[in-house]
């Protein structure tokens, strides 16, 4: 049974995941300024971020990261495969999908993974986590507009989506399980070394040639990355599932707000109220039981 932690560990815990949104936003959002300054494979950027967040963490995490146990500790193999496929599965998506649609359809795996830690973790899906999923997932639809436009999918490529979200539940859940044996950061150059193995044989067949403001530009995206990863992993080791999928929830609305300022993009009535929406189901992840 998961016993709750206690109050100074649980606060400790949310900043981390605070910080690890922070990260993930300006990831993101270095992507898209990426994406200006020249065509780069989107294999070559993957790629970068495995290979920094592999010398992050043999560099900060000596002592602690066992690199014997990737090979030797069958969830940790499940847990770096998995994550580099969903990774894949994601990008794959987008371009068939959408961004719109296929981040609304990711992003279920909020509601996935709290179903999924009631079955495996035994933790309680509170009525009003629930609650908050449903409001947070609704604000993301209306943020995104998933379903306006046209879409090349076909119904296979949702259900794709749709698996790539049950397999990035099953991720958070498996991290929660491997907190019992592994460090955070061998938990996290599982996804590294498991998604560099997968991502490594395309970057090579479409590497071109990168100028060295477009290489800075990678580099600092994928620290950020990186850091929004381990973050993560630490923080879930005082959060609940739920708790800590739903603080995620604040990536897409700090993206959209960073289009605005840093791209000039323009916002209707239904994308900032989804922006709201957002807002409110993530507040009730500082709601807990006494």
């Amino acid at each position: 049974m998961i016993t709750s932690p206690a109050p100074r560990a649980h606060s400790t815990s949310l900043l981390l995941m605070l910080g690890s949104t922070v990260c993930f936003i300006a990831n993101v959002l270095l992507i898209r300024a990426l994406g200006q300054m020249g065509n780069t494979s989107v294999w070559v950027v993957t790629s970068a971020r495995f290979v920094t967040g592999l010398t992050i963490v043999m560099t900060i995490y000596r002592r602690e990261f066992q690199p014997k146990h990737l090979f030797s500790h069958g969830k940790l193999i499940e847990r770096g495969l998995l994550g580099g496929l969903c990774t894949l599965g994601f990008y794959y998506t987008i371009p068939l999908l959408g961004a719109g649609r296929a981040t609304f359809i990711n992003n279920t795996y909020v509601i996935w993974g709290g179903l999924f830690a009631v079955l495996a973790l035994r933790e309680r899906l509170r009525p009003i986590l629930l609650l908050g999923a449903t409001v947070t997932l609704l604000g993301l639809g209306l943020l995104t507009n998933p379903f306006a436009g046209t879409t090349n999918g076909t119904g296979l490529y949702e259900l794709i989506a749709l698996l790539n979200a049950f397999g990035a539940a099953w991720i958070v859940v498996t991290i929660r399980q491997l907190h019992a044996r592994e460090h955070s950061s061998t938990i996290f150059a599982a996804q590294c070394v498991y998604g560099l193995l997968l991502c490594l044989g395309p970057a090579l067949a479409n590497f071109t040639a990168i100028s060295p403001a477009t290489w800075a530009v990678i580099i600092v995206a994928s620290v950020c990355a990186s850091a929004g990863q381990l973050l993560m992993t630490q923080a879930f080791r005082d959060l609940s599932v739920a708790e800590g999928s739903l603080m995620q929830m604040l990536v897409p609305l700090g993206i959209a707000l960073g289009g605005a300022v840093f791209f000039h993009e323009h916002f209707t009535v239904l994308e900032l109220c989804g922006g709201a929406l957002i807002l409110a189901g993530t507040a009730v992840t500082a709601v807990r039981k006494s």
